[in-house]
């Protein structure tokens, strides 16, 4: 069965969301963040105010949604197991508070037909207790084996792309051969990024388990907040990159920064030679 394009438009029911103080800990922890941030790992040290990561929206809601509040949910079939996380961008209207409730609301915004493939484009607006908008996010999924079905062909070509000299900045963080286990209580539970048995490993898609691209994104995030904004997550606005390659638990990730001008700049996460995010893009104050 070919995709739907038009399910374009579609409008998820709107759905509240919560979260507490420890979700945040949680998520901090499970991104390495130790006591030189005691800011984002405790909430009970003297003279210390506990704080959100700016990329903790990713995680915010999961389970909680209803499938009336999907916005997919009009495209038609597709194998799930050809479903990858394609991109990920997230725009900071407000400092996100440690803990409180939001309401969400998401929308597919486009469906590119690359002929032996499918992109499908989601947004989300969130809005605090107060109606004021809080944080949006943009993402996007590739669906291989989904072409076909008489979409447009959609965007292409290089974007955010680094300047032909050495980075401004650069930051390596080494993930633990158990990062994932410990990111999957965060809510993404796909054994996936637990099962030695899963059935990509045992295909041989996969030599074993991958991490969340999430939570490269999580410590990539990590990197750009401490190199530019001084690890103050109210000077970080807004962060977006695409998925180049899977990660594996107990590589060591580095993010590259170069400034392209006031509090704006491009950056890239690799694993050594191998880029895992491009077209990386960070605003900030």
């Amino acid at each position: 069965m070919a995709l739907n394009k038009e399910a374009v438009g579609t409008v998820g029911e709107p759905y509240e969301i919560s979260w507490t103080s420890k979700d945040s800990l949680l998520y901090a922890v499970s991104l390495n963040v130790s006591s030189d941030q005691l800011e984002y790992v405790t909430e009970n040290s003297t003279g210390v105010n506990q704080k959100a990561l700016p990329t903790m929206p990713v995680v915010l809601g999961s389970g909680q949604a209803s499938s009336a509040s999907n916005p997919m949910r009009n495209v038609g079939e597709f194998n799930f197991a050809n479903l990858v996380h394609a991109s990920q961008s997230i725009t900071l209207h407000q400092p996100l508070p440690v803990e409180g409730t939001a309401t969400v609301q998401s929308k597919l915004v486009a469906m590119y037909d690359k002929v032996k493939a499918a992109v499908i484009v989601t947004e989300a607006e969130a809005t605090d207790a107060a109606g004021k908008p809080l944080y949006s996010t943009r993402s996007s999924v590739f669906i291989r084996d989904a072409g076909g079905f008489g979409g447009e062909r959609g965007p292409s070509g290089a974007q955010n792309e680094p300047p032909a000299k050495a980075p401004d900045h650069e930051v390596t963080f080494q993930t633990s051969p158990d990062q994932a286990l410990l990111y999957r209580l965060n809510g993404d539970r796909n054994p996936l990024h637990s099962d030695p048995n899963h059935p990509a490993v045992a295909a041989g898609i996969f030599p074993k388990p991958i991490l969340h691209g999430l939570c490269t994104y999580g410590f990539t995030g990590r990197g750009l907040l401490n190199a530019l904004c001084g690890g103050d997550a109210n000077r970080f606005k807004h962060i977006e990159g695409r998925f180049a390659s899977p990660v594996f638990p107990g590589e060591a990730l580095t993010i590259k920064m170069w400034e392209t001008g006031k509090g704006e700049a491009v950056f890239t996460t690799s694993v050594g030679d191998r880029l895992v995010i491009d077209q990386g893009l960070v605003r900030y104050s």
